[in-house]
């Protein structure tokens, strides 16, 4: 069995794929200093109580997070007995490479957004990743990673703001019943709903006009469902895209022989 590992900047995402599908996923958050020891009893712990049985084969890792990689490949050898697949690194071969300013290196996580797209819908794809930033990665026909946006996500942007103001109190993301606010929280909430609503709709529109073709548009995220209800021009929301483009990009290595 495949284990798929992405680890962003706030939650490492842990799944389990069988060969047809996804036994489980598992979340935990993200700590440079865990080490692969707690990273283990962490997940055992947690496959034993929902009495999954897993014979682990192999292991696929996207991180954001470079200083966690070291604790996952150790993680991967000694209970696995296996030398994970690194998606960004040189030897981790990818279905079609971006195409990209000489120098830049796409973040492992839009490389495998790119490619679960790909082959889901075909390309000329905008995903839309709700993370700890909003990403839209923007693929081509051919499944080539051509480009995107990175915005600040949004509880970053609430942690910013009741930082920043001490006045202002943390509150949770939701669509307020009203535009105007006629209390605090709810002028938060507004701002940030309709804000990043705009915002989100916006770009879709600014990145459609400037490809100059049809686009899908594919989110994923926690907040995507939330978002949803704004009337963004989602098209569809996919809770397991990155995990999948994980799959697929491990598939497509064991394929060529490089595992």
């Amino acid at each position: 069995m495949l284990l798929a590992i992405d680890c962003g900047n706030t939650n490492t995402v842990f799944s389990i794929w069988d060969g047809e599908k996804f036994l489980c996923t598992l979340r935990t958050s993200t700590h440079h200093s865990r080490t692969a020891d707690a990273y283990f009893t962490w997940f055992s712990t947690l496959i034993s109580h929902y009495g999954i049985t897993a014979d682990i084969t192999d292991v696929v890792i996207s991180s954001t997070v470079p200083r966690v990689v070291w604790n996952l490949r150790v993680f991967a050898d000694r209970f696995f007995d296996c030398r994970p697949l690194v998606v960004g690194k040189p030897e981790c071969m990818l279905p079609v490479m971006p195409r990209v300013d000489e120098g830049t290196r796409p973040g492992p996580d839009r490389l495998a957004n790119a490619a679960a797209a790909w082959d889901r819908h075909g390309g000329n794809i905008v995903v839309v990743d709700f993370g700890t930033a909003t990403n839209f990665d923007v693929v081509a026909e051919d499944g080539a990673y051509v480009g995107g946006v990175i915005a600040p996500g949004i509880n970053l942007s609430l942690e910013a703001l009741h930082q920043g103001a001490a006045a202002l109190p943390h509150v949770d993301i939701s669509r307020p019943e009203k535009v105007i606010g006629t209390d605090t929280v709810g002028c938060i909430q507004s701002g940030v709903f309709w804000g990043y609503s705009g915002l989100i709709s916006g770009l879709i529109e600014k990145i459609k006009t400037e490809y100059g073709q049809p686009m899908k548009v594919v989110a994923t995220g926690g907040l995507a469902p939330l978002f949803e209800q704004a009337e963004t021009g989602f098209d569809t929301i996919e809770d397991d895209l990155t995990m999948h483009g994980l799959v697929v990009i491990h598939k497509y290595n064991k394929d060529a022989g490089t595992l």
